[in-house]
Formats: C-alpha cells, structure tokens, sequence
C-alpha cells in the first residue's frame, strides 16, 4: 500500500451517535458539525428562535416531529482528522436502522440526558455496543438544566452497564448556576463570557485550578470550595485511566456538557479524536480479519434509502468501506449478485446533501445510485478476492397490518413504492402468493413506523392507501423448497405471504398457531425471521 493511502485511512474516524430520544443526540451532532467548519450556525431541531432544522434530519416527517427517523452520514474535516459521523434514530421503533449503523462504526458516542440518566432505548443500544466490543464515548448532556448528582450519573452507568467510568471532565454545579466545566487533564477551569444560545463557537475562558483568586471571580468561593473537595475525590477514588480499556470497550471516557450552548463540545470532540480508533478490522465470514490497510478494496452494504433527492427519485445504497482504497469508474464485484460492476456516481454525504467523488479509503461511507441490485448485508470488492462480511442484524417484526390501495389508477404507484420501501429493509412488506399487488402486509416492530409509511407513501409516491391491523404478532420463514401453503394443515388464520426477495413466510396470531403448524406436519421446516441474513 502506498504511503499517502494509508495515511488517509489512519486519518479517518468513523463513529456513530446514539440515545433515547430528546437526549440532545441530533443537537450535538450539529454542533460538532459546526466546530468542524460543515456548518456556519446552528439551529435547534425544536428550537423557537430560528427556522432552521438539525443538518441530519433531513426527511421532512423529521422536520415536523423533530425527531429523527433515519439515519445520516456527514463527513467533514477537522485538525487533521477525517470525520464520519452516523446519526441514529433515537426513537425505538428504529432500533433496526440503529443497530445497523452501529455495525458500519469503530466506535459510539452515547448521550445522555442529565436530568434522566440511562433510558430503556438507551440500554438497548449499550448492548448491541457491548457484544461488538467497540469503544463507547458518554456524553452527558443538558447540564444547562437541573440534573441529577454526577457520581450517581456514574455509578448508574457503572452498574448498568458492567463497565468502568473516567470522567474526563467535571460538571461545576448544573441549571441556572451551571458555571462551566473542569478540565482533569489540564487542570483548568472553563468557563464562558458569551452565552448566544449555541449559534456560533464559544470562546473559552481556561483558568487554572491553583489561580483560585481569579477562580473566586469568576463562579464564586463555594462552587471553587465544592470543586475543589470532588476533583480530590476524583483523583483518589476514581478509576485509573486506561486507554486499552477504553478501546476494547471496557472503560467509557465520560464528559459533560451541553450541547445546545456549545459548553464543553469543543474539548468534547478534541478528547474524542484523540482518544478513539483509526478504522478497525472486519471480520470476513470466509475466515480471519479483514485489515482496513490491506491493498484491495471491500466494503458492505448497510442501509439502502429511496428517494432521497425528490427531484431524481433515486435510491442509494450506503456502503462502509473496510479496507484499501475506493476508485470511481473501477470495476467491481458484487459478491451476492455474482457479478461485476461499476458504482455509479459514487458520493458522499452532509445529510441529504452529496458530492460526487473519485476515491474514497477505508472508514468512508459512500453511496452509491441503486436500480434494485444490492441488499442489506452484501459485499463489494475488489473481482477475485474471497471476502464476505457479514452479521447485520435483522428482527422480526411485532406488528403486522394489511394496507390496501384505494385509486386503481394508481397501481403502478402503489405497487413501485411498496417494492422500493421493502427492499430498504426497515419497514417489512409482504406480498400474497399468486397475487397482484392491490393488497400488501406491512410488518413493523414499532407503531410510529406505520405513520412513515404513510407520509412517504403520499410525498414520495403520490398514494393513499387504507390500512387495517391486524392480531398476527408472529413471523417464521419457510424453508421447504417449492412451498405451497394449501399442502399443509395450518389453522384457519395464518397467512401465507412472500418477503421481496420471493421467500415464503407464514405469519401466525400466536404461539399456538406455530405448534399447531410444526406439530401438524412434521415436514415443514421453519425458521426465526432473522435468519434470513447471513451470519459472521
């Protein structure tokens, strides 16, 4: 490999962002957007004093929730380091498009809302981190706020998690008489003369701990006093600092701050570079490790989005490169299509804004036009190479809806939108077996993803549709080849319906119908949804 490819690949850091929502997760990523120079200002997702929504929600469903509901790719540059940021859903009903992402990132960066501690979503997402061993970075946020006790915020995390805890910095009171935020490795002091809600970067006052004559005017002999005794209890009772730890995933740098005033970003995402990993190996299904600074090019498939850019009605598929270089116009394998390709006018990504590019290296995230040809999970690479990533979680839907078109002048419509929304694969669409496409059953694993499949049914595809759930709580696929549903004794209420790939799947309104199913006929073979991608 020469020199100036591996020294782009060393430079990259790809991290994804993750919370339960309101944690300010989308508020931080915009600011660390902003002290990267992506941005100019910044606005609140919610915020009453602009008009402008967060970078990465770029859906317009996002932008009348203020939540996000898919996740974005940016990537910027900032003192030398080549940054990708993936922004995650927060909200549950997601959780697939999180879990994801989170396997395209070398490490997480959790929020956590100061005042609630660790929430369910945020639990969740911590265990999908932890079976990865990545690295995870905390955040605690809102300190602006009233909140709960520092040590007890840790000690949560600790217990909860089974994990060690540094804080790299220290919260001084919180709320109205929030004064700043002490630097343990510098030992000093940073406070704020500015306060303009977050716009712009926020010049720092840095006072050293022993300047305690200047600290006295600054936040007062009592908050001085209190700091004082807790950064003592910090140094003699907390854990030792261990880098290796923090990079198998077993001690978790905290920091606090707040993220709608720019207190403690800018030391935040120092600290964070500095201390997370240059792109990781993957492991290839086939055997071993893949090594990022391996001369040959692969990369995988992990969110496919249609319709992106309203105007071209395009559907992109994002690729996370894991090793060598990406060159535009090369030619490639796409391993599960058995076939060569060229990647048509490769980009990259400021949410839904794109920048064709020529090359790309390891840690990038590219996407890549798609007429229907890759699925989540598949493998791109260089032709002749044995390579096969694998491992991305898929989950069962647990609840399950029949929609039905209601303008027949609008079937083709219809039709193509229910296709392209199934193969993206976080929304499950069912078809029925030897028939048209009139009829569809969406399965979903959160309520509130039944609500965007009608925003972009009508905004993108121009189609309204009537939607009727339905009791089903159960899905298995079917694994006898040739399947025909009537050759078999099923109870009177499972469906028989096919997955976009052509598969077979029953879907049953309970547990019994499933024993009724393998106890009435001994030859059926099913199996759990989620099998249905390949493992690692």
């Amino acid at each position: 490999m020469d020199e100036n490819t591996k020294q782009q690949i060393q430079r990259r850091r790809t991290f994804a962002i993750i919370s339960h929502p309101d944690a300010g997760k989308t508020t931080l990523t915009e600011k660390l957007l902003l002290y990267g120079g992506a941005i100019q200002s910044a606005g609140s997702v919610k915020g009453k004093h602009g008009d402008k929504h967060a970078t990465s929600d770029w859906m317009e469903l996002e932008k009348q929730r203020g939540i996000s509901v898919t996740s974005s790719v940016m990537q910027f540059e900032y003192e030398g380091y080549c940054i990708n940021i993936l922004d995650t859903p927060g909200h549950q009903d997601f959780s697939e498009d999180t879990y994801r992402t989170l396997m395209a990132a070398d490490s997480a960066v959790m929020v956590i809302d100061a005042a609630k501690g660790i929430e369910p979503q945020t639990r969740k997402l911590f265990k999908v981190c932890a079976m990865r061993g990545i690295p995870i970075f905390t955040f605690i946020n809102k300190m602006d706020r009233e909140a709960r006790d520092p040590f007890e915020l840790l000690d949560e995390l600790e217990t909860e998690f089974g994990i060690g805890t540094y804080p790299m910095n220290w919260p001084i009171s919180c709320g109205a008489t929030f004064q700043g935020i002490y630097d343990r490795a510098t030992r000093q002091v940073l406070t704020y003369d500015d306060f303009h809600a977050g716009r712009s970067r926020l010049e720092t006052v840095a006072i050293p701990l022993e300047d305690e004559e200047t600290l006295v005017e600054r936040i007062t002999e009592t908050y001085l006093e209190t700091l004082k005794e807790q950064a003592e209890l910090l140094d003699g009772a907390g854990e030792e600092f261990d880098l290796g730890q923090v990079r198998k995933g077993k001690l978790s740098p905290v920091f606090f701050g707040s993220a709608l005033n720019n207190f403690g970003v800018e030391q935040f995402l120092e600290s964070f570079l500095r201390l997370t990993t240059s792109p990781l190996p993957r492991r290839n299904a086939e055997g071993g490790m893949v090594d990022p600074l391996d001369d040959h090019f692969s990369a995988f498939v992990f969110k496919i989005q249609a319709n992106m850019n309203k105007a071209h009605r395009d559907r992109i598929s994002f690729l996370r490169i894991c090793s060598g270089k990406f060159q535009r116009g090369k030619e490639y394998y796409h391993l599960q299509g058995g076939k060569s390709l060229r990647l048509s006018r490769p980009q990259q990504m400021m949410a839904q804004e794109r920048d064709v590019i020529d090359e790309a290296y390891a840690g990038d995230i590219i996407g890549v036009f798609d007429p229907g040809q890759f699925s989540i999970g598949d493998t791109v690479c260089e032709i002749g190479q044995n390579v096969r990533f694998a491992g991305i979680p898929t989950f069962a839907p647990e609840h399950f809806a029949i929609v039905e078109q209601i303008d027949s002048m609008k079937r083709k419509q219809f039709s193509k939108g229910m296709t392209e929304i199934a193969q993206e694969g976080a929304i499950q669409i069912f078809f029925y077996p030897n028939s048209g496409m009139e009829r569809v059953v969406v399965g979903v694993i959160g309520m509130l993803q039944f609500d965007v499949l009608k925003f972009r049914m009508q905004s993108e595809y121009g189609v309204e549709y009537l939607r009727r759930d339905i009791a089903h709580e159960l899905i298995r696929r079917v694994r006898n080849p040739e399947f025909n549903a009537e050759d078999y004794d099923l109870t009177s209420d499972t469906m028989w319906v096919k997955d976009v790939r052509g598969g077979d799947l029953l879907i049953f309104n309970g547990s019994w119908a499933v024993r009724w199913a393998e106890e009435k006929n001994p030859g059926l073979i099913l199996a759990e949804f989620h099998q249905d991608i390949q493992e690692g």
